[in-house]
């Protein structure tokens, strides 16, 4: 049976072509043919399901660097994020020293009707032991996951409550936020931070666009720094805000598919405001649509590092057993014709390290260190400017990456995961005269540093994580260790908007962006119309 199952799965997905039709061939039928006799004679058992699926992973991978194969439950955890919902009991939790710690019950959500709160800690799920036990992560959202309307039972334990609190919680959709921050930097400049683009982001966009115009804001900082990207047509959608009457957006090119326009249809949210995008070389596919857009009919000016590059259109194909392949079909090119994905000739290892080899040849810290070939020169579409294609979008203000408060004692803070436990377990136990002392966000901003005791209390949890202290590298990234520090402690207690709040003075992008606002002139001077 797994030599059949093995032999018609394998055929199945290499013989199908992009309508869907099943056209059997000598190549495929000789590929079907070695992996049957494979599973049939090789000197050693093999897992049929395995085996046929890192054959796809390498075939696809051998295609280009970004058709990919996704198994049933990796498609499942994509969904989630691209489809903007889940179905569950509706909290963020971390498993901390063998525990299940409640970091928040998500607002209207199963879990904040019934009771829980931040801080509680799960003991038991259906009856079942799980603190000390070492369950993991994913354990956790298998057990609490489940079909809207089914019920799981919860024992919790919550701080100067004498034994457990059990609760029956029904689960229901719980939305999968895509919007990581928004709110008025000053009385005229909002900023928004979108995380991905997803179902459920233009829906996100529009209310908090309407909530900072109701605040006063007048222009826009849009934060697309570190997004991947997601579904073209969100991005369409969202372009679409900011550019007014019918201009094209995107289109896509491909072979054996369709050519498609994308353009601006309807009257937008943010047509007239001063428009600022930061981005940076983890933005990529979607967020470099809605740059490319603005800048080439130069709507507005994009400050940062030049982005990720990738301009491939996926098309997803579904396989019999629940899997997924993402099939590049087409590219896509911005209004004035840039083709914006960088090369991957030389392999998908040396693609894979780009970002490295960029960082390797300075092009982080100057704007001098990158080169474009005179074939990749463009011009916007109302002012003249050139622009430039080939390997992603090339911002109007280049701003360095600030590495200067980075030590090896800050990375391994940071990375090792040392930081963010130290952070949860205070929070934790403080939680209670932190909300006393500081009753909400705006007090808690204008008045918490983190003091000496509170950064020795650090120092000493990470040495017990086996992370020895290093004086002189400490006081390289004391102050950024502190400013981290006060935005994770706002994070776990109000959300993740007030991180960013906290944060992102020390970030000099944003600080760009924020001077490229307040400066007419400079803004001006990147838009202005070069004659000929």
């Amino acid at each position: 049976m797994g030599r059949i199952k093995l032999f018609m799965v394998l055929s199945l997905t290499v013989l199908v072509n992009l309508d869907g039709s099943a056209q059997w061939n000598s190549e495929a039928m000789k590929l079907a043919q070695v992996m049957e006799r494979v599973s049939q004679f090789y000197v050693d058992s093999i897992n049929d399901t395995e085996v046929v699926e890192r054959t796809i992973v390498h075939m696809l991978h051998e295609l280009d660097p970004h058709s990919s194969y996704l198994s049933k439950e990796e498609l499942e955890q994509l969904s989630e994020q691209l489809e903007g919902e889940f179905e569950g009991i509706g909290v963020s939790f971390n498993v901390l020293d063998d525990t299940i710690y409640i970091i928040r019950a998500i607002s209207g959500g199963p879990s904040e009707k019934v009771g829980i709160q931040a801080g509680d800690r799960i003991v038991r799920i259906e009856g079942e032991i799980v603190a000390g036990t070492g369950i993991s992560t994913r354990d956790v959202q298998r057990l609490l996951k489940g079909p809207k309307g089914t019920r799981v039972d919860v024992s919790i334990q919550r701080r100067a409550v004498k034994g457990l609190l059990d609760f029956k919680i029904t689960r229901d959709k719980i939305p999968v936020f895509s919007l990581d921050a928004s709110y008025m930097v000053n009385d005229h400049i909002g900023y928004v931070k979108l995380a991905r683009f997803s179902h459920t982001s233009v829906d996100e966009f529009e209310k908090a666009l309407k909530a900072l115009k109701a605040e006063g804001m007048k222009d826009l900082i849009l934060d697309l720094s570190g997004n991947g990207g997601g579904w073209l047509p969100v991005a369409v959608e969202l372009a679409d805000h900011f550019l007014s009457g019918n201009k094209e957006i995107v289109r896509t090119e491909g072979t054996k598919v369709p050519d498609r326009k994308y353009q601006s249809r309807k009257t937008g949210l943010f047509e007239d405001g001063k428009l600022v995008i930061m981005i940076d070389g983890n933005s990529a596919s979607a967020s470099e649509i809605v740059s490319g857009a603005v800048q080439d009919w130069d709507r507005g000016v994009i400050v940062g590092r030049r982005s990720f590059g990738k301009g491939l259109v996926q098309q997803p194909f579904y396989l019999t057993d629940g899997s997924m392949i993402r099939l590049t079909v087409a590219r896509y090119y911005t209004p004035t014709g840039r083709l914006i994905q960088k090369p991957y000739e030389d392999g998908y290892e040396e693609y894979a390290f780009d970002l490295i080899n960029r960082y390797n040849h300075g092009e982080l810290s100057s704007a001098d260190s990158i080169a474009f070939p005179e074939s990749q020169r463009f011009n916007t579409l109302v002012k003249n400017r050139t622009v430039y294609g080939g390997g992603g979008i090339m911002p109007d203000y280049f701003v360095p990456m600030d590495t200067t408060a980075y030590s090896d004692y800050y990375r391994r803070l940071i990375s090792q995961g040392i930081f963010n436990r130290f952070v949860l377990q205070y929070v934790d136990d403080h939680r209670d005269n932190f909300l006393e002392t500081y009753p909400d966000f705006k007090i808690y901003n204008k008045k918490f540093k983190p003091s000496t005791e509170q950064m020795d209390e650090l120092i000493a949890y990470a040495g017990q994580e086996k992370l020895t202290f290093n004086e002189e590298e400490w006081s390289v990234s004391k102050d950024q260790i502190s400013l981290l520090l006060k935005g994770y402690v706002a994070r776990d207690l109000w959300g993740m908007d007030h991180f960013y709040e906290v944060f992102n003075p020390s970030n000099e992008v944003f600080n760009k962006a924020v001077e490229i606002l307040e400066n007419p002139s400079l803004h001006n001077q990147k838009l202005a119309k070069v004659e000929n």
